[in-house]
């Protein structure tokens, strides 16, 4: 979502390239990975050579499962890290203030 990359890019943590999937994986609202812009980020980190992907991914059910399966896909071909929680479990990215999010930033962890 638009909003995230905003409210990610007020805190001056991050000064990369973004990659927006379109929201989460969600069997019960019907939307599979297929739904998603995940195919075009795997094929992103296949063909360049990115030192990281940091998945900023609202902390829900839904959210914990895009993560693993953006990091099991993406995993052979880069380093995958996800920023830290600090946000409250079912919060939206666009309401967290900038010194939670910095702070989520800083705090990211690499997928094991």
């Amino acid at each position: 979502d638009s909003r995230d990359v905003i409210a990610i890019e007020k805190t001056r943590e991050y000064r990369g390239q973004y990659h927006v999937l379109g929201g989460v994986i969600s069997p019960m609202d019907g939307i599979g990975p297929e739904q998603l812009h995940i195919q075009q980020l795997v094929q992103r980190v296949s063909q360049k050579t990115i030192q990281e992907v940091i998945l900023a991914i609202n902390p829900s059910v839904e959210g914990e499962t895009t993560t693993l399966y953006i990091g099991q896909l993406i995993r052979p071909f880069t380093k995958v890290t996800r920023i830290a929680f600090g946000l409250p479990m079912g919060g939206d990215l666009e309401y967290a203030d900038e010194v939670t999010l910095a702070r989520a930033l800083e705090g990211r962890r690499e997928l094991e």
